[in-house]
């Protein structure tokens, strides 16, 4: 897996279903999701500090709440490259991991500020910030190799040697 390098937008602990993607998103098309990303979301307007390619970075519990698979799909929709933070919702990290959606357990949210500029390597386990690398463990072999198929079904598809 490449380098992810980004802008990041830094939220606190227990973003969330329901701030990710609202409610009322769900009656739209699939294919719409991505414009109600972070639509939920109390005190920060999300579309003013997004840019394409934006790293999230939060605390705990990212991702709580109910357990749509709309709410990182709307993520990698809108164009979130990765979702770093101290902890998730198991069932939201799975279902990311799943659409292909890169999340990484780098609890780095107290050192970094909207704006700040950061380089991921998941495959190594680290976070550069103005040329300063800290470690973190990094990725599972089997995370990244379902991420580079660009999520679960993807990859069983290609494995079993399914064409479309």
């Amino acid at each position: 897996m490449d380098i992810i390098k980004g802008k990041v937008i830094v939220l606190g602990d227990d973003v969330d279903t329901d701030q990710i993607l609202p409610g009322y998103a769900m009656a739209e098309p699939m294919d719409q999701l991505g414009n109600f990303a972070m639509a939920g979301l109390a005190g920060l307007d999300f579309k003013s500090v997004f840019e394409p390619g934006s790293i999230i970075v939060a605390g705990r519990n990212f991702g709580c709440g109910s357990s749509r698979e709309q709410a990182p799909i709307a993520l990698k929709q809108v164009g979130v490259s990765l979702v770093m933070a101290k902890g998730f919702a198991r069932i939201f990290r799975r279902n990311s991991i799943n659409i292909g959606m890169p999340v990484w357990v780098a609890d780095i949210a107290d050192s970094l500020k909207t704006g700040d500029t950061v380089e991921v390597d998941l495959e190594k386990g680290t976070v550069t910030v103005g040329g300063e690398a800290r470690q973190f463990a990094p990725l599972s072999e089997n995370v990244l190799k379902t991420l580079e198929y660009g999520g679960l079904i993807p990859r069983v598809r290609a494995e079993l040697g399914i064409k479309d």
